[in-house]
């Protein structure tokens, strides 16, 4: 065990997406010190996993690449990797947490030159692009990654591969001996930006998602979209590189509902609008099917969601989807149109379900002394110095996130400097 001792008004921040960073970054640069913690092999979060996001339209590295560089260069910021936290004792102005570090197998000798991806014989599915191919069991995350190390999966080497890579590293940076290391940090306050999961479409019976590569999901879009995707940024059949010619949005799967997510996940008729983008820039003559209970783009994207209904190639159904049948090598959605009160069958190439933002504690747990909510979000205790920030807080848009988590640092810091 090695103890890392914090100063006096230390800030642990729990998550290193786009939240963590931002409250990262508030606190460290009026003076304090922070410890930045992610379970991810990298930071940046969902975002990084994004082809664009709001409101400018810009890819993640538009936001994610400045704030990397400021973390580099602030030496009050200090960073852990595929880290979570084991407990938490103690009390505001002095807790006392036990971090576990998981093994990488790879040290700090790593330059990122690829040659052990480039020896390694055995593959895993691709856990940055949602396992719809394949990578390296030695692999960089994404071609963005932060901190740029690479990471081996040492359960997935065959003994061939494992003496493939370490013989392929001229810096003497494989460790296939490292073994989970555990630090404990005294700090102020914790900040709780532990982000979020997409809902398991798996879960949500009637809509088959595992019965055909013709149902995906919109994070699964936005993979697809993007230039370093497992598709080099084209929408298409997952596993055929099928093009589309029709696409059935599936609103709220999962959301609404008292049986999956009983709230409304505030993103995700704003994804399906940019995704429409997406396919009206490669397939301009393609069939768009929205079925939806309402749509809410808040503020500032209502002028969006009027530019993409405008449309003449896309159609608006309100009514909930009562199922998704297999048919041929396309889907068959099915609901009935609440306003004509109609039956609608309607057969698309594709079909996307817009599952809904689940805060990744809800069902991991949260660790000593956080309060969740029922559905899992962080309830923030400022007297307690334990504090929410993000979609940890609440289902978010980047722009209400960030937002959030510059009041997240701001509150920190008040406990620290009592």
């Amino acid at each position: 065990m090695t103890d890392e001792q914090g100063t006096n008004g230390a800030i642990l921040v729990v998550g290193g997406g786009i939240s963590g960073l931002t409250t990262a970054l508030e606190a460290a640069e009026v003076g304090n010190d922070v410890f930045l913690i992610d379970k991810n092999p990298y930071f940046g979060g969902r975002v990084a996993q994004l082809n664009e996001y709001f409101p400018k339209m810009c890819p993640p590295s538009c936001g994610l690449e400045i704030n990397f560089k400021r973390v580099k260069n602030n030496r009050k910021i200090r960073t852990y990797t595929m880290a979570t936290v084991a407990s938490v004792s103690g009390g505001p102005g002095n807790y006392e947490v036990t971090v576990d570090i998981a093994p990488r197998y790879v040290n700090s000798n790593c330059t990122a030159c690829g040659d052990c991806a480039a020896a390694c014989q055995d593959e895993i599915d691709n856990p940055f692009n949602l396992g719809m191919d394949k990578c390296k069991a030695a692999y960089l995350p994404h071609e963005m990654a932060f901190p740029r190390k690479y990471v081996i999966n040492k359960a997935a080497l065959s003994s061939a591969g494992a003496e493939a890579v370490k013989a392929a590293c001229k810096y003497d940076a494989v460790d296939l001996d490292m073994q989970t290391q555990t630090i404990t940090l005294n700090v102020a306050s914790i900040v709780w930006a532990t982000g979020w999961n997409p809902y398991d479409p798996v879960k949500i019976d009637n809509l088959n998602y595992n019965q055909s590569n013709a149902i995906v999901t919109n994070m699964m879009v936005e993979r697809m979209a993007a230039p370093n995707g497992p598709t080099g940024g084209k929408i298409v059949v997952p596993g055929s590189d099928k093009e589309i010619t029709s696409i059935g949005f599936v609103q709220c799967a999962g959301s609404r509902d008292e049986n999956h997510l009983e709230y409304c996940s505030y993103i995700c008729c704003t994804a399906t609008f940019k995704q429409m983008r997406y396919v009206r820039e490669q397939y301009p003559e393609a069939k768009i099917y929205v079925f939806y209970i309402d749509l809410r783009t808040p503020g500032k994207y209502e002028k969006f969601r009027e530019e993409m209904m405008a449309d003449a190639n896309a159609s608006f159904i309100k009514g909930k989807v009562a199922d998704i049948k297999v048919e041929g090598d396309g889907v068959v959605v099915v609901a009935e149109d609440a306003v004509s009160g109609k039956k609608i069958e309607q057969k698309v190439d594709l079909a996307v379900l817009a599952t809904g933002m689940q805060p990744s504690l809800a069902e991991g747990g949260a660790p000593a002394g956080v309060m969740l909510d029922a559905n899992g979000f962080v309830l923030s205790d400022y007297d307690k110095g334990m504090i929410g920030a993000g979609c940890a807080k609440q289902a978010a848009d980047v722009v209400t996130t960030t937002q959030s988590s510059t009041a997240a640092a701001l509150k920190a810091i008040q406990v620290s400097r009592r």
